[in-house]
């Protein structure tokens, strides 16, 4: 069995996504993350555009191997507005992602099983909207050597079209590069076994 280097999540952030329900308005938003921090600020965001609205329930997940998420009702009965949202990014096998639902109440219950529907719902039609695209799982590495050894380095990294991220080419020279995570072990090995190379994994 090959193991998996790919995982999907959105390209960009979405437009507003509105599903009503009984006189309540439900806006959805999605948005790509890489951390803890980005996803604060986007909630703070969405409170400050939408500062009369009655609950912002949002769900997220992070990672590409292992996963960390969250799921947050906010003040909504338990379970009946971040599950529902955490269960579409599941259905939709995507992950980095931010999805906050913005409610706005229209003064008639909706009850526990509408709530889940609404927030379901709400969540299922902002992953539509949204362009789902297809990343790899890179595995990133810094190439040390002195710089006569350039032209070898250079004619691997061209040789093996292998991505640059970040370099110093001073008489010490760094070159950091990423690679998909299948490829890693064949790349490191091609400059572990160049003469006076030094090869490191960084992540």
């Amino acid at each position: 069995m090959t193991e998996k280097d790919t995982y999907k999540t959105i390209e960009t952030s979405t437009e507003a996504v509105l599903f009503k329900d009984k006189n309540s308005k439900f806006y959805g938003f999605a948005f790509p993350v890489q951390n803890e921090n980005e996803i604060k600020q986007q909630i703070e965001d969405i409170k400050k555009k939408h500062n009369t609205a009655r609950h912002w329930c949002y769900a997220y997940q992070l990672g590409a191997e292992t996963f960390s998420f969250r799921a947050n009702d906010d003040g909504e009965p338990n379970n009946s507005a971040g599950m529902p949202i955490y269960g579409q990014i599941q259905s939709f096998d995507v992950t980095n992602i931010l999805i906050v639902i913005v409610r706005y109440f229209g003064g008639i219950k909706l009850g526990v099983s509408g709530l889940i529907n609404a927030y379901k719902t709400t969540a299922q039609l902002t992953l539509e909207a949204s362009k789902i695209v297809e990343k790899t799982i890179n595995v990133e590495f810094c190439i040390k050597f002195d710089y006569k050894n350039m032209n070898k380095v250079m004619r691997a990294i061209k040789e093996n079209n292998i991505t640059i991220t970040n370099q110093k080419l001073e008489l010490n020279c760094n070159i950091y590069i990423s690679v998909r995570k299948k490829d890693a072990t064949s790349i490191f090995d091609i400059f572990n076994n160049l003469f006076e190379i030094k090869i490191t994994k960084i992540n």
